[in-house]
């Protein structure tokens, strides 16, 4: 169920709003090019900034607009806080409107210890019954949960499922993959970095919570789809082809670059909130040069 590529959603706004109309196109859009699944209001989607109301919004829809597709994919709603009650206040709504499954970035600025974010992950398991993943980003967070804290949360929390590893450490999936074991349950790690995606399935790793599907769902489908089978040969030929859209996508602080791809192929507007503001025009000449690459010529025409 949890195994592919997941976008990790942008949010679109209007007028300083979030523009739900766009969104809804946005996520039909992505169930028909092939993403096995949707991460709403994550870091992509500009959690930070969205307002509790604006965050349960966006969940609701998504989660609305994917169970009436034609092809069911899972929804892993964002519901991660510093503030361990209120990331159980999202999970309660994230449960309440029927998502699958809770992303929960570890508590950034406060710093807990181990323990503490072992406590901060059982406090939400035994609060609410819905599968999570722990997100395991040090770069946004300043903290990291080990391998051994991670296996307790895996053996002791029956809610925990997996992992977004975006560590950008390597031997840390397959350290993970031996150390967390649990009878009849399997820890899923899907990569929060695609560019090392293709790494991370290689040591066992079972698909990305990717930045690039947002504007290439198909190709990042086809990639994921390629390693899940076993076909290093194509997954290789496809990160190859995908990897300078990867790049350009991070020349600038996350979702600003996606964010304006995304309005290249006339998705959506470009338009981040504040502390983020518009990407320099050398990076906007950065992403379309990528996008031509990566073969998405006529639609970025089509959006200028």
């Amino acid at each position: 169920m949890f195994k592919g590529s997941f976008p990790a959603l942008i949010t679109p706004f209007k007028d300083g709003a979030v523009d739900e109309k766009a969104f809804v196109r946005f996520v039909e859009w992505q169930i028909e090019e092939g993403s096995h699944g949707i991460v709403p209001v994550g870091t992509t989607g500009e959690s930070p900034t969205l307002s509790h109301a604006e965050h349960k919004l966006v969940v609701e829809l998504a989660v609305r607009t994917a169970r009436k597709a034609k092809r069911h994919v899972p929804v892993i709603a964002g519901c991660g806080s510093n503030s361990t009650a209120e990331a159980i206040d999202f999970t309660r709504h994230a449960k309440k409107v029927g998502a699958d499954a809770a992303l929960h970035v570890l508590p950034y600025y406060n710093k807990p210890t181990q323990e503490g974010q072992y406590q901060h992950i059982k406090a939400i398991s035994d609060a609410v019954d819905l599968p999570i993943f722990i997100y395991n980003i040090p770069g946004r967070t300043s903290i990291e949960m080990s391998v051994a804290t991670m296996a307790r949360c895996f053996k002791d929390l029956k809610n925990v499922i997996g992992v977004k590893d975006a560590t950008a450490k390597l031997d840390r999936v397959s350290l993970q993959r031996l150390a967390c074991k649990r009878p009849g349950a399997e820890f899923i790690q899907l990569s929060g970095e695609d560019g090392t995606a293709l790494a991370l399935n290689a040591h066992g790793g079972h698909g990305c919570i990717s930045v690039t599907a947002n504007v290439a769902p198909r190709l990042c489908a086809e990639f994921q789809n390629a390693c899940l089978s076993g076909d290093w040969k194509k997954a290789l030929a496809l990160q190859d082809r995908l990897m300078p859209l990867h790049d350009a996508l991070f020349c600038e602080t996350s979702p600003g670059p996606v964010k304006y791809a995304a309005y290249r192929l006339g998705l959506c507007a470009a338009d981040t909130r504040l502390p983020l503001v518009p990407i320099a025009e050398e990076s906007r000449k950065r992403v379309d040069a990528a996008l031509v690459s990566v073969g998405l010529t006529n639609l970025a025409k089509a959006a200028e």
